[in-house]
């Protein structure tokens, strides 16, 4: 067991890296079983090696990004030692900071792990990227900042939200109400997003003069968009020629963002996919990029990252007893 100790500058930005009564700091005691004492603005780290090094890359970062008008919460602290757990290297400044420009938003919306960074950063650099990961990682969070910001930057001119309607236990046929109600519970998550980004009434605007649209999949054969961001969800749920229709679809000046969790396929022959079919075929297609997240880049309840570890648990399990 060492000590190390660290000083900082600044009484009153140190209180908040510090957390009230000391709850930051506690976190990441818990994460790196590391010792931390204060002493005012001094900081004693007691612990193994490996632990001190990334306990004083957490404290020091956090406390710069403080200095830098960032207001550090619980749930930042924790992201920041995920990340810095995966890449040590790694500098939270860059991915904390990156905000998504939205006008009139309701909140700042940054990427909050290594995955959301190079996703965001595929989403600016190529016209179609695919997000593959479990649910809770911001994929379709983040496609909707990115959306919404290009859209009120005057990039693009209208933004098309997409959903496959898989029927999961009920029909759709035995739903009360016209087609329209029958496929809203589908699209629902994607207006939830919408309305979590801006105003109730500024969205009600925009959805009324078909600025943004909220679709299912089938709606979109023999169209061709131009000029738009389109955003597929659920994607694993599309057969494989579905995502090759929609894939068609894309005209001059549009940017499309497709995501999915191929291990939740609702589809009855799940080997059709096309999801799966697209990932194999064209990963090595330049100007499409797939971006892929894992349980570690959950940023929903940490109760979400131990069921999902629970699911993948049991399914090693299964696969183990198969074979």
């Amino acid at each position: 067991m060492i000590s190390r100790n660290l000083d900082f500058e600044d009484n009153t930005k140190v209180i908040d890296l510090y957390g009230e009564h000391g709850s930051n700091l506690k976190l990441i005691e818990d994460a790196l079983g590391v010792d931390i004492q204060t002493k005012g603005n001094q900081l004693t780290i007691t612990g193994d090696a490996a632990g001190i090094d990334l306990a004083q890359r957490a404290c020091v970062q956090l406390y710069n990004l403080v200095q830098q008008g960032y207001p550090l919460e619980s749930r930042d602290v924790e992201f920041a030692i995920t990340i810095l757990s995966e890449d040590p290297k790694a500098k939270i400044a860059d991915i904390f900071l990156d905000n998504l420009t939205i006008k009139s938003g309701r909140k700042k919306i940054s990427p909050k792990s290594l995955a959301q960074k190079y996703y965001v950063e595929a989403i600016r650099k190529n016209d179609i990227v695919f997000g593959i990961g479990p649910a809770g990682t911001g994929k379709t969070y983040l496609a909707m900042a990115m959306a919404i910001s290009a859209l009120l930057n005057d990039d693009i001119s209208r933004i098309i939200m997409v959903r496959p309607a898989v029927e999961a236990g009920e029909r759709l046929g035995f739903l009360p109400g016209d087609l329209e109600e029958k496929v809203n519970p589908y699209l629902r998550p994607l207006y939830d997003a919408l309305y979590d980004m801006l105003p109730f009434d500024r969205v009600a605007r925009l959805l009324e003069r078909g600025i943004i649209e909220v679709a299912p999949l089938a709606f979109m054969r023999g169209r061709t968009l131009n000029d738009a961001f389109i955003i597929l969800d659920e994607a694993q749920n599309t057969t494989s020629s579905q995502m090759k229709m929609f894939l068609t679809r894309i005209g001059f000046g549009s940017k499309a963002v497709i995501t999915g969790d191929i291990t939740q396929i609702d589809l009855d022959d799940k080997a059709q996919s096309g999801l799966v079919e697209a990932k194999r075929l064209l990963k090595d297609i330049k100007g499409i990029a797939f971006c892929t997240f894992s349980k570690k880049d959950v940023v929903r309840h940490p109760l979400v990252k131990r069921i999902i570890q629970a699911y993948e648990e049991e399914e090693d399990r299964k696969r183990q007893r198969l074979a």
